[in-house]
């Protein structure tokens, strides 16, 4: 397998310097992966995620992107600091968090724009992804006034717009309606089969099988306590029912029951 393009080893975190949310946490990301972060709220999978968008540094041990650590100091480099926000892009799990414009078109022109981009290219890019993602008719329309599906794909299109190599979700299907559900599964496919690098926060298992080539799981006590196949972790029943992503009342998996899988 090739060097990967992101590594943790032995990243330890807490909010506070007292409230744990990740404990020696060691883990690799190789280009063109699908990769799947499972566990409990709590376990510490969104705060990996901001460790790997440089938005939180690790307390001990370290992180290395693209070959280079990322530190606080490092990303004081503005070279290094626009190189390494143009290959990764994050997409929150709250939209209203991530969109802030006071438009659609403004909001999706904000990173480009931030990044230096000319004013061409970036329009170019603009027009790109709105169709991309099926909104242009939302581009002159303020983000408060938009339903929380036609948010998450604003938030989307503003982090697709600079064309990373990493995209970051952080449980990219909660809260969404089924339609956008089945719309976002699908996209993330998609970016996959064009080779872009994903890695994405869930304790949703009913799609893991289309959203991951390979899962680590998270115990409650922030630690990576499993890693294999989306086949091979939803084949071990006593680590899901460990680590809080069913219950004991859960159907086995490939059971077919009109009762959903119950999930933490």
């Amino acid at each position: 397998m090739n060097e990967p393009i992101l590594e943790c080893i032995d990243v330890s975190y807490a909010y506070l310097d007292k409230f744990p949310a990740l404990e020696r946490v060691s883990m690799q990301v190789h280009a063109g992966e699908k990769l799947a972060l499972l566990g409990a709220n709590g376990s510490g999978k969104s705060t990996l995620l901001k460790v790997l968008d440089g938005l939180v540094f690790p307390q001990s041990g370290s992180f290395t992107a693209f070959g280079e650590p990322v530190t606080e100091e490092s990303l004081e480099d503005e070279q290094m600091s626009q190189g390494f926000r143009s290959r990764v892009g994050f997409v929150f799990q709250n939209s209203d968090a991530q969109v802030f414009s006071p438009s659609v078109r403004e909001e999706i022109a904000f990173g480009p724009l931030q990044m230096g981009m000319g004013r061409d290219e970036t329009l170019t890019r603009i027009d790109e992804v709105l169709a991309m993602l099926d909104i242009a008719e939302l581009a002159d329309r303020a983000p408060f006034q938009l339903s929380g599906g036609q948010k998450k794909r604003v938030a989307i299109a503003s982090v697709l717009v600079m064309n990373p190599e990493v995209l970051l979700f952080d449980e990219p299907t909660a809260a969404l309606d089924p339609r956008t559900q089945e719309w976002l599964t699908g996209l993330i496919e998609d970016l996959s089969a064009a080779g872009k690098t994903i890695v994405h926060a869930t304790h949703d298992l009913d799609v893991l099988d289309r959203i991951a080539d390979r899962c680590l799981v998270f115990s409650e006590d922030h630690r990576i306590v499993a890693e294999g196949t989306p086949a091979d972790i939803m084949g071990q029943r006593d680590l899901l029912l460990d680590v809080n992503l069913i219950h004991h009342h859960s159907r086995p998996f490939g059971t077919a029951t009109t009762d959903p899988v119950t999930t933490a």
